[in-house]
């Protein structure tokens, strides 16, 4: 284990826990390419998934609580379920790589993974918790457009790749599938 340039280093685990540093720079030169996908990952479908789920739910449903039960179920069976993706996924990449060029850390990855999904399902989730219908479901649609938004445009600035076009391509995904969970919670409803 050492610390480099505000970096904790644990040999060959691939574990680099970041120290504050400011600016974009330090993150490009320290974050793990693994962890930036299972980052990206869990929040954008975080936001999307559960995004999709409450608004159709709440197309479909009028009950606040059954509403509220219903998303958070699925955001924590999703959270679960893509950790354990990325763990099992990655363990095979791992096992297929015969070069030692992956040296994450398949039970960072996964934690990651699950943290971002459940952060990214807050942005939905939260306004139906504070708010009441049909306030609720516009604020949770304005909140998840704003963190795509803001997700993309922060992973442009990481890769240094034009920031507005990727945050427009997290808002164009986001928009598709929202529009299909309204459309099968109006068409489903009870």
């Amino acid at each position: 284990m050492r610390l480099l340039q505000g970096v904790l280093i644990i040999p060959s685990t691939g574990f680099y826990l970041l120290q504050y540093k400011p600016g974009m720079h330090a993150l490009k030169e320290n974050l793990h390419e693994d962890y930036l996908r299972s980052l990206m990952f869990g929040l954008q479908d975080g936001i999307v998934s559960t995004t999709g789920v409450v608004l159709g739910i709440s197309t479909g449903v009028d009950s606040k609580a059954i509403i509220i039960l219903a998303a958070l179920v699925a955001v924590t069976v999703e959270a679960t379920s893509m950790a354990a993706g990325q763990y099992s996924s990655e363990k095979a990449v791992h096992q297929l790589d015969k070069t030692g060029k992956h040296t994450d850390s398949l039970l960072i990855g996964a934690i990651i993974m699950f943290i971002a999904y459940l952060i990214g399902g807050s942005f939905s989730i939260i306004p139906v918790v504070l708010l009441d219908q049909p306030l609720s479901k516009i604020v949770a649609i304005v909140s998840a457009f704003i963190g795509l938004f803001i997700i993309g445009y922060i992973k442009g600035q990481i890769v240094d790749h034009k920031p507005l076009r990727s945050a427009a391509e997290l808002f164009v995904i986001g928009s598709i599938a929202t529009t299909i969970g309204i459309v099968v919670g109006y068409f489903l409803r009870v």
